[in-house]
């Protein structure tokens, strides 16, 4: 590893919110918060901001309608699965929402850095550090289904470019999107992440709202 300013190793740490240092290069689960992760998740804008309105289109808002369009697709989903799927851009809250051409062109490390830390995050609401490949496949559908929408309607893609770069949504699934403003996204994504991990048996709270 390069070193910084006066010899010393560049800093690999970042401090969250809560309090926690989370090391990046070998992320511990007890540095994870779900209120660390929200808060940049409702901050961290889709598209590179790339879109319309008054406000970014979240990767917390994102990730909500993922949760919900997998489990239109699968209907008998389990709240563990649906939960992975609430998490599955977690790890973006530390390293942001880079577009897909940019990730392929970083290559296999940046890959590897990413899996670290989505690994960190499963252990951290037990979750299977690896997610089954069936559920897997799931969640890229279900993740491609909502860029279509986001792309047609935010981003300024046509319908036509959309289907041929994301594939066609789900039958029987329509989502027209309103940006939220950030402290909205963060709220809503907390409140989600308690049904669904109480749901799972992950953990108790004195109310639960319906995973339905």
């Amino acid at each position: 590893m390069a070193k910084g300013p006066r010899g010393k190793q560049p800093r690999a740490w970042q401090r969250m919110l809560s309090g926690r240092r989370l090391d990046l290069l070998d992320p511990s689960p007890m540095d994870i918060e779900i209120e660390d992760i929200a808060h940049g998740l409702a901050r961290v804008a889709r598209w590179n901001g790339q879109t319309v309105g008054e406000h970014g289109f979240s990767v917390a808002q994102h990730s909500l309608v993922v949760e919900e369009i997998a489990a239109h697709i699968q209907p008998d989903l389990a709240p563990r699965w649906r939960l992975a799927a609430l998490l599955h851009d977690a790890s973006e809250y530390v390293i942001g929402d880079m577009i897909s051409p940019f990730k392929a062109a970083l290559g296999v490390s940046y890959k590897e850095f990413e899996e670290r830390l989505e690994h960190a995050i499963h252990a951290r609401f037990g979750l299977p550090a690896k997610t089954p490949q069936n559920i897997k496949k799931l969640l890229k559908t279900a993740d491609r289904a909502c860029a279509y929408f986001e792309a047609t309607q935010l981003a300024g893609f046509t319908v036509e470019e959309s289907l041929t770069i994301f594939g066609t949504p789900p039958a029987g699934y329509n989502l027209v999107i309103h940006p939220q403003p950030p402290a909205e996204a963060q709220e809503r994504y907390v409140a989600r992440f308690h049904t669904l991990s109480e749901a799972a048996g992950y953990e108790r709270t004195p109310q639960a709202f319906s995973t339905e």
